[in-house]
């Protein structure tokens, strides 16, 4: 998290084509997809969480995390993807 800040501060107000220079850098690359995946996996905790006190249904709550605990891996995994396709 850390990492991300500090690059994020530095990139803010960066042009495109040197955003994109940053994201391809090999380094940048491999911290990133680290980045993705633990803000998912606590966002998935966060939220099932979430689910597990206000969702009183059983079916709709097992329902609701298949489907986030889906999309919890399809987007980062297409993200990581994408990124490490990344070519200017």
């Amino acid at each position: 998290m850390l990492w991300f800040i500090i690059n994020f501060i530095s990139i803010y107000d960066q042009s495109y084509a040197e955003v994109l220079n940053f994201f391809l850098k090999k380094i940048s690359k491999i911290l990133f997809t680290f980045f993705i995946i633990s803000g998912f996996a606590f966002s998935v905790l966060s939220i099932s969480e979430v689910f597990e006190d206000y969702i009183s249904n059983d079916k709709l709550k097992n329902v609701a995390n298949r489907v986030l605990n889906f999309s919890a891996m399809v987007i980062p995994i297409l993200t990581i993807i994408l990124l490490f396709k990344l070519t200017l």
